[in-house]
């Protein structure tokens, strides 16, 4: 007798090779300790006679020990492992113990008796056990039956026999329509199994036999675990190979958060096994067929699965399950010595972690790469595979790239961004530069900028002056690459440029026509300034100013006070700034999200995209979705620094800035803000633009934007129109002649930007109706029956004498939802 381990038993255990030995010691029938079983030999018995038996199998059919103790054991029962993950239950792992709490096995459903003993995979928090026996038996068990003349297939999850289908004929007469494989969620084709009592269950015969761990060469570290669904809460993933979605079962991997279809798990797992015999009778496609599809789906459907090249540019396979593939890439070998990364070997291995390549840099969702992953380092397939040789044509720059095949730190000389990775030179000009870089568009239409862009490798200053980006707002180091704009002498970052791929499109002809100007020059002075213009939106032509009593109105085009330079009308009442005047018919603007120019319109009642006012004053109009912006945003938000009469700095527009407005006091909340580079002074878009002079009622003078309050007595800090108290640290309007104050909003109103006199005809009232806001003598709304103390709409026939509140007359779109928060 051979004395074995333990097993978990105090004492040590013997091996009964034979029935005899096992009688000699028995003194009665004795039970497997750990199944609960009749022992026979072989088996363990206890060396001290306790009654301690193990045996590894149903006695009939495996080897066993019986030792003298009356403690048999099946040889099986004695190796079974203390963990065990199983496909009934994904959750957490099953362990080895006692089923104390009689429940009923998951798998067959059988409750065993009190009376019978023996061990349980289980799972104490989720309540869960599993017998031995059903622990070990394969998901998909195959049993004959006498009373059919097929064998009927168990799959553990499914109440019913599967039938075995090998041909696709036999599928086709068995189901009533296309059908769906139950674990991939694709459709199903021969050989696959589907349920003996037809209740739509149907299976590739792969995704059955998929095992329930999978220890993938491409990702080493972790075992994948094939799910029911995947953990996170929705059930659905997007697959980590070929990123497309799923909701199906899922092979998983819990501390990488990877997901992966079933399919592309065990395809992937069959090239690191160069185990491809599936693509030994699919024919190679020549490269010459055309993969030009405008469909996007297509268009991926079209790349090889293993680099995510185009499909064409190789000899590749096209076989039925979808998984293009070049041939070169079918043989790619699974471990590599590079140049590049002398420290380690390069592994084949999908790129859990998203790096970018150290070649190309440009990330890659898709596809292999061979990486290291102690040393985080990845590179493509295609670029692993270049030639220490390689040189690069570009027309943008007239001579050639050549590969510098070595990690050393640089500063690309096209966009001025470090690098420590693969870099292109050219010895000729003495630049280095990023590969991306090569292709960069030497002239682009940006829409930060009226005229086009030109990339340059270095930018001569001659008077040493400090040039900022016009996005950012940071200097640009002139010594490496950038975007410049000669007749503006406006500069850009190449990444602020190229940023937002919708931003910007490439010019291919320098000779391209700009924007259409919105005047005509009928006459010059000697200085060659426009005096006399023909705008397109008005019928006369205008002058130059100054004219006498032109400062008392608004500029026509953005309602804000008439101030130098300006052009006016002479034969009516119509009045613009300069800047306003020249801006184009059409206008790329950053701030809107369409690509296409937007164009100028005037006379339309709108609500501004960006300020939130209604106005009718000049607008640029999208023709695609329709937003409106008003020039006040536009001029504003033109990329540059901006002054304000307020504060002595220039001010930079901050898309994402999040802070407190020094005029208003409110938060920014996220929408952007005007920011002093050189002190902490914070503006608004709102507050950015308030008429510097502003007129009400409350006063024969102009009120003037004042910034603060020079009045020492607290009690003084009061709005003189609604008699409330007034924040002496926030903006308000007022008179130094006759001492009036009074908050932004009470001067201002909820419509400051409408036109008054102008026509509105957008109601249902026969004639049409004049914007007008009284002073005295509120008529009362023919709608609502209150005074039309703002605002109103009052028609153009004397006679008929009908006025109503713009809140009452103008749909809900032009009705001001927000107050002013001075």
């Amino acid at each position: 007798m051979e004395e074995s381990n333990n097993y978990g038993h105090q004492h040590p255990l013997l091996l009964m090779l034979n029935q005899d030995q096992l009688i000699h010691n028995q003194s009665g029938v004795t039970d497997c300790s750990r199944c609960g079983e009749n022992v026979s030999a072989p088996c363990f018995c206890c060396a001290e006679h306790c009654g301690f038996y193990l045996h590894k199998e149903p006695l009939t059919n495996y080897t066993h020990f019986s030792p003298d103790c009356g403690f048999n054991l099946h040889e099986k029962c004695a190796e079974l492992p203390f963990k065990l993950n199983h496909g009934c239950h994904r959750k957490h792992p099953l362990v080895l113990q006692f089923n104390s709490q009689r429940l009923s096995c998951k798998i067959c459903r059988v409750k065993r008796r009190s009376t019978e003993s023996g061990f349980f995979y289980g799972c104490s928090p989720c309540k869960i056990v599993v017998h031995i026996e059903c622990a070990s038996q394969s998901p998909l068990q195959v049993i004959k039956s006498t009373n059919h003349e097929h064998p009927f297939s168990l799959f553990n999850g499914h109440q019913h026999p599967l039938l075995l289908m090998l041909n696709q004929e036999q599928l086709i007469d068995s189901q009533s329509g296309v059908t769906d494989c139950s674990r991939c969620g694709e459709k199903v084709s021969a050989p696959c199994f589907y349920c003996a009592e037809h209740c739509g269950f149907y299976l590739h015969k792969v995704c059955a036999e998929a095992p329930l761990e999978l220890n993938h060469p491409f990702h080493l570290n972790h075992p994948l675990l094939l799910m029911q669904k995947s953990p996170h809460l929705s059930g659905a993933y997007f697959c980590s190979f070929c990123h497309e979605f799923g909701d199906k079962s899922v092979y998983h991997c819990s501390s990488c958060e990877l997901d992966f279809h079933i399919k592309c798990a065990l395809f992937t797992f069959n090239i690191a096994e160069n185990n491809l015999k599936e693509l030994e009778h699919v024919a190679l496609h020549d490269p010459l067929i055309s993969t030009e599809n405008g469909d996007k789906k297509l268009k991926d459907v079209s790349k090889c699965f293993g680099c995510w090249e185009p499909l064409a540019m190789y000899t590749h396979f096209s076989p039925d399950c979808g998984f293009n593939l070049h041939e070169k890439c079918a043989e790619l070998p699974f471990k590599l010595n590079h140049v590049y990364h002398r420290k380690h070997p390069l592994v084949l291995q999908f790129n859990s972690k998203r790096l970018s390549c150290k070649i190309c840099q440009v990330p890659r969702r898709r596809g292999f790469v061979y990486g290291c992953s102690p040393c985080k380092f990845v590179v493509h397939i295609e670029c692993a595979s270049q030639s220490s040789l390689q040189v690069i044509k570009n027309t943008n720059h007239e001579h050639p790239f050549t590969l510098f095949l070595r990690q050393v730190p640089f500063t690309c000389d096209a966009c001025g961004t470090e690098g420590n990775h693969v870099s292109y030179t050219c010895g000729t000009c003495n630049i280095i530069i990023h590969k991306n870089c090569i292709s960069l568009s030497r002239i682009i239409r940006s829409k930060w900028h009226d005229h086009p862009l030109i990339h340059t490798y270095f930018h001569h200053i001659e008077d040493f002056r400090v040039l900022d980006c016009l996005i950012c707002h940071d200097e640009v180091n002139t010594e490496h690459g950038s975007y410049y704009c000669s007749k503006c002498d406006v500069i850009f970052h190449v990444k602020c440029a190229m940023k937002d791929k919708d931003s910007y499109e490439i010019v291919e002809n320098e000779d391209e026509i700009p924007h259409e100007s919105s005047i005509s020059v009928i006459e010059r002075n000697d200085a060659g300034e426009a005096t006399k213009i023909k705008h397109f939106k008005h019928m006369h032509n205008l002058m130059s100013g100054p004219f006498v009593g032109g400062y008392e109105n608004s500029c026509n085009g953005c309602m804000l006070p008439i101030s130098d330079p300006f052009y006016y009308c002479s034969e009516c009442v119509f009045f613009l700034h300069k800047a306003c005047a020249e801006l184009t018919k059409m206008k790329n603007v950053w701030h809107h999200h369409c690509q296409e120019p937007l164009s100028l319109i005037s006379d339309k009642a709108f609500e501004c995209q960006e300020c939130w006012h209604i106005s009718n004053a000049f607008a640029y109009e999208c023709c695609g979705c329709e937003e409106n912006k008003c020039l006040r945003c536009v001029i504003a938000l033109t990329p540059g620094a901006r002054t304000c009469l307020k504060h002595v700095h220039p001010l930079y527009f901050y898309r994402d800035y999040d802070g407190q407005c020094n005029a208003c006091g409110d938060t920014t909340r996220g929408y952007g803000a005007f920011c002093c580079k050189d002190c902490n002074f914070v503006l608004d878009l709102g507050c950015f633009s308030l008429p510097i002079t502003a007129r009400h009622k409350c006063d024969e003078h102009l009120l003037s934007l004042t910034d603060n309050d020079d009045n020492s007595y607290s009690e003084s800090h009061h709005c003189d129109i609604c008699e409330e108290s007034r924040d002496a640290n926030r903006w308000f309007y007022h008179c130094t002649t006759c001492d009036t104050s009074a908050h932004v909003g009470c001067v201002l109103g909820s419509y400051p930007f409408l036109k008054l006199g102008s026509i509105y005809e957008e109601t249902n009232h026969p004639h049409p109706l004049i914007i007008v806001k009284k002073k005295y003598y509120y008529l009362d709304c023919n709608k609502c029956g209150k005074p039309c103390e703002d605002v109103a709409l009052e028609c153009s026939k004397l006679e008929c004498k009908y006025i109503v509140h713009w809140d009452c007359a103008a749909p809900y779109f032009l009705r001001q939802w927000w107050k002013w928060g001075m």
